[in-house]
Order: structure tokens, then sequence, then C-alpha cells
């Protein structure tokens, strides 16, 4: 593939926080404390203290890899959990729901990244060790964002009524929805290999966390990349002190409100706010909110309650049995894994600048954000109608209007500006409004109005001309609509709506070379990638 990167501010599909925060804005750099960059990179191993428990880690990560050994050949994961018993290694970790066939492209694309950082780190910094590891979110418990996904315009719908955490969902009712997604891949290409290690994942494994692992091992455990599912007894031990304080002091609610107030005066989209109480209570089929009231904690919509006695002993007893929400599972992984750096996209890099304060109140190190690669992929009979109509790749992301008028313009014989022409009637008007001044500075807003209302006109018989001159090159744009509809499905980015399934079907493993090789994570521009 060839690839060629545009900026992300010239993309216009990204918030101006993600842009102030690449671009160094003074304003945001009390809410995070390194540089994505070599620089900062060299500064936080500088200064680096590891809390976890590197033993626990190790342990909890082999028995994970242990439950599906006989059907993976890929030894790359399990050399690298045991470099996690060094302390000269260090995680780089990405982390999402997990959706059904890996969901949208970004899924994809946030992994490729942390493989392609810690790859960079490691020539960086040779006397270290960087594991890219892919946080999944088994906890959550929202079902409705993981149950379907889009594929060459179809939407594979997984069709079932699930509660409580979605890794524990047991896959065997997605028979219908795995037939759907095996139907669209069809047969030609690499589209055996693909259903093969669909039909395994949701048919092998009774839970849904299970099912992910080896999806998400199948395409990128040759890389090295672990997988860690973090809903766990061992893992919730090492946290359990700062849920108990959390949960009874409610910490996370004073601090993290306290920074979304100067965010919000910075002129930062707030993405999420706290809840006094940040933590869940989850068993099987049941994953509710925790609410203090009356003396007593309680879990919504069940009988659940405990005074302040009980939740500590539930805690130390149970510890599983509390789930962080949004704003404390940030903490939760730095405190389990020895992370440096976290791969999120534009909303989540957001989130993130809301917790550092909550990071410094528990004295745990603040990691380096890292905006996710993104990425459009262009095949090859597009890529000749995108030649033919000599569009540049930034051209793409205009809306298809502009795209059409900005075409007319360069391309017709005729001038359809009439901009000299407005300039020269603007020069007339200053005369009028001069003259009418000097008989009554009255008339001044009367001259103004007129002039306002031939302005208008003269846009509009400008947008005329325009019109009548794409008559004229009709069957010409109509390659431009092709084109949108083609990159930008329902006028979105590719990388949030489209599989990745038809492209493994067209260039099977090679796909995922492809973004490694082409993706630089601390570059932060857009690749547009061209058969």
């Amino acid at each position: 593939m060839e690839s060629s990167c545009i900026n992300y501010k010239e993309t216009g599909y990204f918030s101006q926080t993600v842009i102030d925060y690449l671009e160094d804005l003074p304003a945001l750099r009390t809410f995070y404390k390194y540089r994505p960059d070599i620089n900062g990179f060299t500064e936080l191993l500088k200064n680096k203290k590891v809390i976890a428990n590197r033993d626990v880690l190790v342990n909890v990560l082999s028995n994970q890899y242990a439950t599906y050994s006989q059907l993976t050949t890929h030894h790359s994961p399990i050399q690298n959990i045991s470099l996690l018993k060094s302390d000269n290694t260090y995680t780089i970790t990405t982390g999402h729901q997990l959706n059904i066939f890996a969901g949208p492209l970004y899924f994809i694309y946030k992994i490729v990244t942390a493989i392609k950082l810690s790859r960079q780190l490691k020539e960086a910094f040779p006397d270290k060790n960087f594991v890219p590891v892919y946080w999944m979110a088994s906890e959550d418990h929202d079902f409705a964002e993981i149950n379907y996904t889009n594929i060459g315009g179809k939407k594979v719908h997984w069709w079932y009524e699930a509660s409580g955490a979605t890794g524990r969902i047991n896959p065997e009712t997605m028979r219908q929805a795995l037939n759907q997604y095996k139907g669209a891949l069809g047969i030609e290409g690499h589209a055996p290999e693909l259903a093969e290690i669909v039909e395994t994942a949701y048919t092998k494994f009774e839970k849904l966390a299970d099912a992910t692992r080896y999806l998400v091992n199948a395409l990128f455990g040759q890389y090295g990349l672990v997988i860690i599912d973090a809903d766990d007894h061992q893992f919730k031990q090492q946290f359990a002190p700062i849920m108990e304080q959390d949960i009874i002091e409610q910490n996370s609610f004073k601090n993290i409100s306290a920074t979304n107030e100067k965010l919000e005066h910075a002129g930062v989209h707030i993405q999420v706010n706290p809840r006094e109480i940040n933590f869940f209570y989850l068993m099987d089929g049941l994953r509710e909110r925790i609410v203090f009231e009356n003396e007593r904690y309680h879990v919504l919509n069940s009988k659940i309650n405990f005074s302040e006695a009980e939740l500590k002993q539930e805690i130390s007893q149970h510890p599983e049995r509390f789930s962080p929400n949004v704003v404390m599972r940030p903490l939760y992984q730095e405190c389990i894994l020895p992370n440096i750096a976290y791969i999120g996209g534009g909303a989540e890099v957001v989130y993130w600048l809301e917790l550092k304060s909550n990071f410094d109140h528990y004295k745990v190190d603040f990691p380096i954000l890292i905006l996710r690669n993104s990425g459009l992929v262009i095949g090859k009979e597009t890529t000749s109608k995108i030649a033919k109509m000599e569009l540049r790749p930034v051209d793409l992301f205009k809306s298809t209007d502009n795209i059409k008028n900005d075409w007319i313009k360069k391309h017709s014989k005729h001038n359809l500006s009439l901009t000299e022409e407005w300039r020269e009637l603007a020069c007339v008007f200053e005369k009028i409004k001069l003259r009418a001044h000097k008989i009554d500075s009255t008339l001044a807003p009367s001259a103004e109005a007129v002039q306002a209302r031939l302005k208008h006109a003269i846009d509009n018989l400008e947008k005329k001309l325009i019109k009548a001159e794409k008559r004229n090159f009709q069957t010409r744009l109509e390659q431009v609509e092709y084109i949108k509809s083609d990159l930008f499905p329902k006028d979105s980015l590719q990388e949030r709506t489209e599989n990745f399934g038809l492209f493994y079907v067209k260039w099977g493993q090679s796909f995922i070379d492809e973004l490694i090789k082409n993706f630089d994570p601390l570059e932060f521009k857009f690749t547009v990638l061209t058969e």
C-alpha cells in the first residue's frame, strides 16, 4: 500500500481540545504530566514508580492464557508475559469494549498503535522492554454498544437480552449473527481463514471475554500483544484499599469535579462526570451502581445493602464484586500494570485529562496519553477514480458539495467567481455611502442595507453559475458521490463505521502488517492508505 499523511486539524473530524493537546496548548498542560513524545518518555522512565505486583500480574495472565492454550500457536504473548517479571519491562496499553467481530476499524487501529509504539520505544530505549497490552472492558455492562457491527454496508446484530458484565455473557446465542457475518465475508480470498477464526472464537468458549481474547490473539498474537481481563479476584485485591477509601470518602468525586470546573473554564467540553460513588456492585447477571442513602450503601435495583463495617468486610473478602466505573477504571489499570502510556481515541484522551488530580491524590503515576492512529483505507477502484478527479487526500475530508464546487471552479473554462465584480461594486457603494452621509447622516443605515441585499443577490447568482456548470459536468461529479459514499459511510469516518472483515478478506494478515508499517504513533497524523 501507498501511504500519505495529513494533519488531524485538516480533517475537520477531531475536537479542538484534541488539536490543542497535540499542539501543546499551555492551557492544558496542568491536566497531564508528560508530553507524548520521546522526550516525555525519557522523563517518565527516569521517574516511574511501579506499584503493580509483577508476580500477581504474571500469574493471573498466565492462568488466563492457559484457558485456551490448546487453540493457539502464538508464543509471543507468553514470552512477553514472562518479560513482565523484570523491573525494566513496561506496558503500552489500549482498552476497548468487547465488540463482536472486533466492531469498527478503530478497534483494530488502537491495538496496532500500541504494537507500533512498543517497537518505537524499544528502539529508543534498547535497555528496556515494552509490551503492548489490550485491556478488555469485560466488566462493562452496556450490551447495546457491542452487540452489532457493520460490514460492507450490512448491519450484523446479535439479538439477545443481556444483563450484567458483558465479559461473562455466554456467546452461545450468537449463531444467527455468526452466520450473517460469515455470509458477508463471502468465500473468496482470505474469507475462509477469517470465518474459521470467528467460528472458533464464538463457539468454543463460554464467556465473551474468552471469545474476544481468542479473536484478538488470532489477529495480533504474533506481534506479542498481551490481552488482559481485569475481572479477577487477585487484581481487585491490589486495588481494594483504594476502592474502600474512595467509596467511603468519595475522593474521586471531589477531585474530578474540581478538575472539570477548571477544564470548562478552559473551554473544554466535559466527556464524563463523576458520581459520588464511582463503583458498581458486580455479580453474574448483575452490575449496578452503589449509592449512599440513610447511612447505608445500597446496590440499585436490588435488595443488597451494607453498613460501613459490612462494606469494608465485603471489599476485603470479595473485592472482585466491586467494579470501577469509567472514571476509576484508568486508576485501577495503572495500579495493576507497569504502564507508561495509554492509547485512546479523541474522546478518551479528553476524559483522561479530567483524571490527573485523582491520580495525584492516590499517588499513582499518570501515563502519557497517546491519540490512537487514524486511517482511511482506499481500494484500487476508488483510488483510480480519485486520481482521475485529481483529488488530494485532504480534499476527501471535505463535504460532497464543497468537493464538487472546488472541482468545478478548478476545471471550468468559465470564471464562476464574482469576487472581483463584487470588489468593484463595493468600491461604488463606499462612494454612495459617503455621498449619502454628507446629505443626511441618518441615510447611512439605508445604504448599508441596500449593500447587504445586493451582496446576498450576488452570492446567490454565483451559486447559480456553479450549479449550471455542475450540470455540464454531471457525469464526472457523480464520481465524487461514489468516492464519498465508499470512503465515508453515513457521512462518518470509515474507521468509526466499517468492520475490518472485508479488508482482511482481501489482504489477509498483510493488512495488519501494512497498518503496523505505515502508522506512526508519535507523528500524530491521519494516515491515508491506497492500494
